[in-house]
């Protein structure tokens, strides 16, 4: 398993590097518009082959450009649209979610984006669709990208250096199987899902 990754991992560094700087922001582009794309692995390969630092920067500023072109398509093609299926069929429900987004404080939305974990794609989608200012969207989106980006190519630079050692992977198992358990039991408690 480790030869794989290893041999996934040089392969695909040195395309990256042999197309230069370009090909990392096309990967993280490409996630933008295809959200099932991972991400976090992208931004990876961007730290592995052009540094900490340089890959950093490639990762952060095509994620802030993806978003914003998310955030973009959604203003100009649907948000108008959006509003008036509202106002027709008089969705209280509908405008007091929109209404909530729009108004939605500048510190939350940088806490929003800024978790590793939460669907960016829905974000960008839903501020576009918002009447949220574009300045006050785009600040947060550098401000909270920044964490973001941090967060993973941490994880997975992290990830790749402990193949070579057998018990960080046992760890990872196990602490994967007790959240996994921990889940079951608060599900059925809870009755959730």
């Amino acid at each position: 398993m480790k030869e794989l990754i290893d041999h996934f991992v040089s392969n695909t560094t040195a395309w990256l590097l042999a197309f230069g700087p370009i090909a990392g922001v096309i990967l993280i582009l490409m996630e933008s518009i295809l959200p099932m794309l991972p991400l976090s692995v992208f931004i990876t390969l961007n730290m592995v082959s052009y540094g900490p630092v340089f890959g950093f920067l490639i990762s952060w500023i095509a994620t802030i450009i993806g978003c914003m072109l998310s955030f973009f398509l959604f203003r100009t093609m649907f948000q108008k649209k959006l509003y008036r299926f509202i106002n027709k069929k008089n969705s209280e429900k509908l405008k007091n979610l929109m209404k909530g987004i729009s108004q939605i404080s500048f510190s939350n939305l940088v806490v929003l984006i800024a978790l590793p974990f939460s669907p960016a794609f829905l974000i960008n989608i839903a501020g576009g669709l918002s009447k949220i200012k574009i300045e006050k969207f785009f600040l947060a989106i550098m401000i909270g990208k920044v964490m973001m980006v941090y967060f993973w190519g941490y994880i997975g630079t992290s990830l790749l250096e402990s193949l070579s050692d057998i018990t960080t992977l046992i760890k990872i198992a196990l602490l994967l199987i007790v959240a996994f358990l921990l889940s079951k039991v608060i599900e059925k408690k809870l009755k959730v899902g």
